[in-house]
Parts: C-alpha cells; sequence; structure tokens
C-alpha cells in the first residue's frame, strides 16, 4: 500500500496535522477501550460475592474475555483495509459500548459469561491503533510511533485498575449497596467509549492525503474489490509463516500483559490479605509501566534499525522476550509483598517492550497486506492470553505455579523471534528508505522547516 507524506518526525505537542491527530486519538481511543474491556476487573472480588462464582468459573470469564478478540482482530485488519482506520475505529468504539453498560444487567454466571464475552470485542482496536499509526509514520520512526500509541493505550490497563474502584467508591457514596455499586460503576466507560467513537470519526482521517475513499477516487489506491479484497489479503498473510513466528512471540508478551490484567487485583487481594483499593493500587503499577516501557521497545527497534537494518529489529526482539520470561519466572517466586512489587515492575518493563519490539517489526513484513499482518498478529495476543487463561482457571493449580509455568513458556517463545527473516532485497530497500527519512527529517532541522511531511513508502 503506497502511502505518500508520512511523517518522519513526532511532534508530541501538535495536534495540527493529520498525523498527530491520527497518533493522539488512536493512543486515547485504546486507553479508554481498556476500561471498558478489563473494567471489572478490579471489581471481581465484589462479582464474585454478588454473583457466587468459583475460581473455575472466574478463570472462565478471563478466558472468554479475551478469545472473542481472536476472531474480531483477524477480522478487523481486513476492515480497515476496505474501509480504513477511522470508520473501523468509530464503529467498534460505538457499538463496543452498548455491551460494556449491559454488563450491569447479568445475575448469573451465564449472563456475566456472556457480557464478557461480547466485551471482548473491544479489544480490536489495538490493531486499529498500529494500522493507524503505520498509515502516518515513515520508517525512520514507526517503530517509535507505535510502540507509544500502543504502549500509551495499555497504559490504561493500569490506570483502569487504580479508576475503577474509585468509581465503584463514588458510586456507592450515593448509599446503594455493593451489588448495584459495581453495576452503576460500569456505566462510565460505556458512556466515555461512545463519546471516543464521535470524536475519532470526526476528527481524523485514515491517511496523511485524506481517506481511503478519497485516495481510491483519485486514484492514488487500488479500488476494495475482489481482486485486491479482504480475502487476498488474510491469504496472503497467512501463507508467511514470519507472521505465525510474531504470532506466537506476541501471544508471549501482550497475552502474558492481558492475563496479569485479569489477575493481578485478586490475585495480590488474595494472597496478601489486602483490601480491594490497595490490591488495585499495587495491580494498576503493572499497567502504569507502559506510560514509557512500551515506547522505549519501539525506540530501541528504531536504534537497532539505524545501525543493523531489519535483522537489528529482530535482535531486539529477541532480547526483549527472553528476558521477560527470566522476570516472571523471578516474580512467581516471590513471597515478599514489596519485594514482588520490585520484581513485577522488573517483568513489566520487558513486556512491554517486547510488544513495542514485535510492532517495530511488523510494519516490514508486507506492507500491501498490513492490515491483514497486524491482524494476525495482533490476534495471537489475545490466543496467549487464552491458552494462559487455562493455567489460572485450576483449583488444583496456585497463582504462583501458573506464574512460573507461563513464564517457562515465554523463555521458549522467544526463540520463535529469531525464526523471522528477510531477504537482502528488502534489507537493502528498508535500509535506503531508513536513511532516506532520517535524511529529510535532518535537512528540515538544518533550515528550519516545520513540515510534518516525509518520504513515501511502499
Amino acid at each position: 500500500m503506497d502511502i505518500r507524506h508520512k511523517a518522519n518526525r513526532i511532534r508530541l505537542f501538535s495536534f495540527s496535522t493529520p498525523q498527530m491527530r491520527a497518533f493522539h486519538l488512536s493512543w486515547f481511543a485504546f486507553h479508554i477501550c481498556f476500561f471498558g474491556w478489563f473494567g471489572i476487573a478490579p471489581l471481581m472480588a465484589v462479582v464474585r460475592d454478588d454473583l457466587g462464582l468459583t475460581k473455575t468459573q472466574i478463570g472462565n470469564t478471563i478466558i472468554a474475555s479475551v478469545a472473542i478478540t481472536i476472531v474480531v482482530r483477524l477480522v478487523i485488519g481486513l476492515l480497515c483495509d476496505r474501509v480504513g482506520p477511522r470508520k473501523a475505529y468509530a464503529w467498534l468504539l460505538c457499538l463496543g459500548s452498548l455491551p460494556v453498560m449491559a454488563i450491569g444487567l447479568a445475575d448469573s454466571f451465564e449472563t456475566f459469561l456472556l457480557a464478557r464475552l461480547a466485551i471482548g470485542a473491544i479489544g480490536a482496536s489495538f490493531v486499529i491503533t498500529q494500522y493507524h499509526s503505520t498509515m502516518m509514520f515513515a520508517p525512520n520512526v514507526v517503530g517509535t510511533a507505535n510502540a507509544t500509541t500502543a504502549g500509551w493505550g495499555n497504559l490504561g490497563g493500569g490506570t483502569t485498575q487504580i479508576v475503577m474502584p474509585l468509581i465503584f467508591a463514588g458510586v456507592m457514596m450515593l448509599g446503594v449497596n455493593e451489588a448495584v455499586g459495581w453495576r452503576l460503576a460500569m456505566v462510565v466507560p460505556g458512556i466515555v467509549l461512545f463519546l471516543t467513537g464521535l470524536a475519532y470519526y470526526r476528527f481524523t482521517q485514515d491517511a496523511p492525503d485524506g481517506n481511503f475513499s478519497e485516495l481510491r477516487a483519485r486514484g492514488e489506491l487500488p479500488p476494495a474489490t475482489r481482486e485486491h479484497g479482504a480475502g487476498r489479503s488474510f491469504m496472503t498473510a497467512a501463507r508467511d509463516l514470519r507472521v505465525w513466528a510474531l504470532f506466537v512471540v506476541y501471544a508471549a508478551c501482550f497475552g502474558v500483559e492481558l492475563t496479569i490484567n485479569n489477575i493481578a487485583a485478586i490475585y495480590y487481594f488474595d494472597t496478601f490479605s489486602l483490601d480491594l483499593a490497595t490490591a488495585g493500587l499495587i495491580a494498576g503499577l503493572f499497567g502504569l509501566m507502559n506510560l514509557f516501557a512500551r515506547t522505549l521497545g519501539g525506540v530501541f527497534s528504531d536504534l537497532f534499525a539505524r545501525n543493523a537494518g531489519l535483522k537489528g529489529r529482530v535482535r531486539w526482539l529477541f532480547i526483549a522476550l527472553f528476558c521477560e520470561g527470566i522476570a516472571l519466572i523471578g516474580f512467581a517466586q516471590m513471597q515478599t509483598l514489596a519485594i514482588a512489587i520490585g520484581i513485577m515492575l522488573v517483568f513489566s518493563l520487558f513486556v512491554q517492550m517486547a510488544e513495542g519490539a514485535t510492532f517495530g517489526v511488523v510494519p516490514f513484513i508486507n506492507q500491501k497486506a498490513l492490515g491483514a499482518v497486524a491482524g494476525i498478529v495482533g490476534a495471537g495476543g489475545n490466543a496467549g492470553a487464552v491458552a494462559a487463561g487455562f493455567l489460572f482457571r485450576s483449583e488444583s493449580l496456585s497463582y504462583q505455579q501458573g506464574l512460573f509455568t507461563l513464564g517457562i513458556a515465554v523463555v521458549l517463545a522467544s526463540l520463535c523471534a529469531l525464526a523471522v527473516r528477510f531477504t537482502p532485497e528488502m534489507e537493502a530497500a528498508q535500509r535506503e528508505a531508513y536513511a532516506r527519512a532520517a535524511g529529510e527529517r535532518e535537512g528540515q532541522r538544518s533550515h528550519g522547516e516545520s513540515s510534518e511531511t516525509g518520504v513515501a513508502t511502499g
């Protein structure tokens, strides 16, 4: 997909260009999605008592919340190729707000399970976030842009753990009981999701030069016909073994993050006998590392690419994922609260850097089937979360044992990163594109230019 005038720098405090509006609204939308997707997680101790849920049933709801996202992420990537990220995001946010508010109607395990299953579709927002930032930024900064938009979005996993108990407490001050309180609390993220969807439609566009419909009308993009359609794009991506290697890699980083988002609060609540607010605050620290950690993963990916091209990006991905697995194994052994928190932060750092490193590689796998590649790899994160969920639904397996097993799996999965390779021609082409974008950026600096636009990339 030939998109021209991509930005070759990130002007963090700018909202005047389509590139930076997409940057800021995409991370904010993904951030808000976490309030709908995992808003119930820090309140699960209350929900457990209200609905009489067992550990196995809680585990099943955790699996449900991420399972449906696998399918929706595959579809949403193809939808982005067809209608563009602007419409795809707006519709996902507005429709996704409905089950978030409707979860308060659940009165049994079965209805609660169905609600969490429906809400899980919101998790497909990640694919659109990565797709949209890839449309807007040139090779010299695309790793940083992708990592930052995703990381600040993932930050929602941390702020949700902290803010939702506060919303719940605020609702309780109205004089309602806990059974009503958690239901009313979930209305708040639903309303915000809907409003964010409207804002996304109003203030963004698909690409630097306009929306996909406009680009196709001008002949700058191929038409969305069967010849260039979603099925062909998906099959092209699905036949590439590198895509499936990254599927496993992302399962071992983002899948782990989703799992921790689901179990962290109740883990600290039960293991260290903490109150709900304190457990939520500590669990939130894991997600708050996204403020900078995932961005670091993308920054290092771009830096490794400057010195070693696409091979450098892959090497960095392996290092980050391997260190994540080692840190997770260490976290699983902790019995003292303070030490457990410290190791959790180190573990969180590498989890999110590995995520940023993954999507520092994704844009270069197949640029003509970008949506399909991003969708498949993104779905891997949820597949990993589903697989990990089975470790934490068993009554006979402790949380510590489950975490240790998960750490071993991550170390093994890191080897898949080394299976991602590129042809010498691809390496040379991307070195040239990187140098061209970086050179134009330096030229703009030396002449004091303020233009946001960069080189065209394929």
